[in-house]
């Protein structure tokens, strides 16, 4: 393990540190509120009547608030000097070579999918669906007070999306990938040497159908089981859930456009998280990572 307390301590990793502790503080604050606001007939949020003018009392609190981040960064940088390396040599790059921590998400997903997927496409869609929220959230409750009770679709997506797709990806590229972007464990150390041996295998292969041929051309049936695979999940899943959520009110107050909109992001979200797990997981238990699920000639997922 200290090897894993020199990571953690390295100077350009202290703010991801100090970023994990905010999240882990302000979910377990969010759910207290949330928990206390259940409970009751009348949110604490709604019993609060009184107005205040913004000029002084909302200024003074913003600017006193201000001083005190100031007086921290001015602390910050005396003590712990700038993670600056040395003038960038074309001949001699870092390794493991790793973007700034905002977007080592980004750059842990090209593990897991084609370049233009993890690094075009997915991005895409989630920018699309941040935009889509306010359209799509069509619940009146919930809104200026915590409460899990009247939103609990809405706030376990966006912890699923922001706590498993975002803050999981940051810690994984910041502290378990090491160098050749290889994955170590948290007691293991960071061997510049270590070479793995990729075993990975398409999904079509652990069934017994192979993805190529002997003359090396794609086999039909491998892709036709990977559409099958992948149109069964969002099909079955999305299925299941509309038997169980067209009856509700809420779905009659979103519609179907709404309704199938959300469903296709949130099995987007669970399918990404199953292909990561699949090709991250089973080498640790000594099992053949997946490496895609469908392969066609135009792309792989």
């Amino acid at each position: 393990m200290k090897y894993f307390l020199e990571i953690i301590t390295k100077p350009d990793n202290i703010p991801i540190v100090g970023l994990l502790f905010l999240v882990v503080f302000y979910t377990w604050f969010a759910f207290k509120k949330a928990r206390k606001n259940d409970s009751q007939e009348i949110p604490d949020e709604a019993k609060l009547d009184d107005k205040i003018q913004v000029w002084p009392y909302l200024v003074r609190v913003e600017f006193l608030g201000t001083l005190i981040v100031f007086a921290i960064l001015a602390v910050w940088s005396i003590t712990i000097d700038a993670p600056l390396e040395q003038a960038a040599d074309p001949s001699l790059t870092p390794n493991p070579s790793k973007a700034p921590w905002y977007f080592l998400g980004l750059q842990e997903l090209l593990v897991y999918f084609d370049p233009w997927i993890a690094g075009v496409m997915l991005p895409s869609i989630i920018i699309i669906g941040l935009m889509a929220i306010p359209y799509i959230d069509v619940n009146p409750k919930g809104n200026g007070y915590y409460t899990f009770k009247d939103r609990k679709f809405a706030i376990l997506t966006y912890y699923f999306g922001f706590l498993i797709l975002w803050i999981a990806l940051i810690i994984l590229g910041t502290f378990l990938r090491g160098p050749g972007w290889n994955f170590f464990l948290p007691w293991e150390f960071w061997d510049t040497h270590k070479v793995v041996v990729l075993n990975n295998i398409d999904l079509s292969e652990l069934i017994g159908i192979p993805t190529k041929l002997p003359d090396n051309s794609l086999n039909i049936w491998a892709t036709l089981f990977g559409f099958t695979f992948v149109t069964g999940f969002f099909g079955i899943l999305g299925g299941w859930h509309y038997n169980k959520f067209k009856k509700t009110e809420l779905f009659k107050l979103m519609g179907p456009i709404r309704y199938w909109t959300t469903s296709a992001l949130f099995l987007g979200m669970g399918f990404v998280v199953l292909k990561m797990s699949l090709r991250l997981l089973p080498p640790i238990f000594g099992a053949y990572p997946i490496k895609y699920f469908w392969v066609t000639p135009w792309f792989n997922i």
